[in-house]
């Protein structure tokens, strides 16, 4: 065990730095990925609009989009009932379009046709502050409300419903209280979609709620589970979008005791929907085209007025964009459209959604910063925490680095990031333990220090995330420091070796 002592301690600083304008929404999400080999390629085959024919019933319209759909496939794969086998999402109501799955060649021939404007592949998306509405001037630091701010002139965004093209919602979070509101919109056309999941409950500030998991399927290795057929968020991205969308005013909350206040979304009045059109992981993507495209075209014929198309990757054509072909379709649609510009930058050629019908956000900075430290060689190194318990300054523990603190038999290189048992208890117990960055999320390799005994944890950056860092809520005492302080962190612990 390594003989330097190190203690860490935390405290929460603000300073005055502006936060940037934070419109309504959306927090993007980045980039696509390879699908497994093992699973078949799904495409999406866009059409552009439908045209207008006067005596023509909607369901009527419909079905005849769909059989023109089965038609246009099956002569590329010589059977049209191999097409409504492939066929798994029918775009009928503002979008023109399918999404099946098929062979390259066949999506190449399909693309030959007269009235296809694009063939593109189902691609993966990833999903990508405090005092916003302070800052844009809807209400004082008193919590006071000026005349004539926007809320004031907006009515806080009343009867405006909003749908938010996420990882759905979790209905019980008190942003989402019905309160004192009063009945549902007559033009409301959606539903809440719970046959597998009786506890999901709507009401009359959360209106609706659908799933799409079509796209997700056909590019999933493994059947979904009940899990994935239901608009319940499972890792809170879509429940906090929501809300900061329209969330309703929420006394007392705070980020785990910091930053106590009341919270509240743009439009707190507004009534919300929730497409879920993300899911767990495949390959590092969440949320595919086919299943955007999908929740694009309900929200479109569920009557919203507003989308936060919380989504994104790679810039393409925009014939080739899921998010461009969707918005556009809403815009024509009279909504109003809304992403954010992505995660990445601010190196050129980063922003994405930025077609012009589209309403782009910036990401977001904070003027708070949830500080917290890591003290040796009577050194105090400047980190990020929220962990609940953290150890005292007059406390001096052992330290290690993960790489020597391997269990016999595992790689260095595996406890290095602290993957769950990979670490050795009769080395780690008692001591802080150094892990750094990337393989598995922040918090799970606290889990692993936790179950090898250790008594606090420091995570330090690789060379790419240098001084990028994030205030978690960990398990252990802990603190998270950039690449610079990391390596004179481990170049301490070699010389006390």
């Amino acid at each position: 065990m390594e003989s330097s002592n190190c203690a860490a301690s935390r405290s929460m600083r603000s300073n005055s730095a502006p936060a940037f304008l934070l419109v309504l929404l959306c927090l993007l999400l980045q980039s696509p990925s390879a699908l497994a080999g093992s699973v078949k390629p799904s495409y999406i085959v866009y059409l552009g609009g439908h045209p207008r024919r006067a005596g023509v019933s909607p369901a009527e319209a419909s079905l005849s989009a769909t059989e023109s759909h089965y038609d246009l496939l099956g002569a590329v794969l010589g059977d049209r009932e191999k097409a409504r086998e492939a066929i798994f999402y029918s775009y009928t109501t503002s979008i023109n379009g399918f999404a099946a799955s098929m062979e390259p060649a066949e999506a190449a021939e399909i693309a030959k046709y007269p009235g296809v404007l694009s063939v593109f592949p189902n691609r993966g998306r990833k999903l990508q502050t405090t005092r916003s509405w302070q800052f844009m001037g809807m209400e004082r630091n008193s919590g006071e409300v000026p005349r004539w701010s926007a809320w004031d002139v907006g009515r806080y965004g009343e009867d405006t419903i909003i749908a938010n093209l996420d990882s759905g919602v979790w209905p019980e979070s008190r942003s989402f209280d019905e309160g004192e509101m009063g009945p549902i919109p007559d033009d409301w056309k959606g539903i809440c979609q719970n046959e597998h999941d009786r506890k999901f409950q709507c009401n009359s500030k959360l209106i609706g709620a659908r799933y799409f998991n079509k796209g997700y399927a056909a590019a999933s290795p493994a059947p979904l589970d009940t899990a994935l057929m239901t608009p319940r968020d499972e890792n809170g991205h879509g429940t906090h979008t929501l809300a900061t969308a329209g969330g309703a005013a929420v006394r007392g909350a705070s980020a785990f005791g910091y930053g106590a206040g009341t919270a509240r979304g743009g439009s707190p009045r507004a009534r919300v929907a929730a497409y879920r059109v993300c899911f767990r992981p495949i390959n590092g993507s969440e949320c595919f085209d086919a299943d955007v495209l999908a929740g694009f075209e309900a929200a479109i014929r569920d009557g919203v007025h507003v989308i936060s198309a919380s989504v994104g990757g790679d810039a393409f054509d925009y014939l080739e964009d899921a998010v461009a072909i969707g918005s556009l379709h809403a815009v024509k649609a009279r909504i109003t459209v809304v992403c954010s510009a992505s995660n990445s930058g601010p190196d050129p050629g980063t922003v994405t959604n930025v077609a012009p019908w589209i309403l782009t956000v910036a990401a977001s900075s904070m003027d708070r910063e949830f500080t917290a430290y890591a003290v040796f060689n009577h050194t105090r190194v400047e980190g990020r925490s929220l962990s609940e318990r953290w150890l005292h300054g007059k406390g001096f523990y052992p330290i290690i680095n993960a790489a020597d603190a391997a269990l016999p038999g595992t790689k260095p290189s595996d406890a290095q990031v602290c993957l769950m048992g990979s670490l050795d208890p009769a080395k780690v117990k008692g001591s802080i333990v150094v892990c750094v960055r990337g393989a598995i999320p922040r918090v799970e390799k606290g889990e692993a220090v936790r179950h090898a005994g250790g008594a606090g944890m420091i995570v330090i950056n690789d060379e790419v995330s240098g001084n990028d860092l994030h205030a978690d809520q960990h398990i252990v005492p802990a603190v998270h420091i950039s690449y610079a302080e990391g390596q004179k962190l481990l170049a301490y612990i070699n010389t006390t070796k």
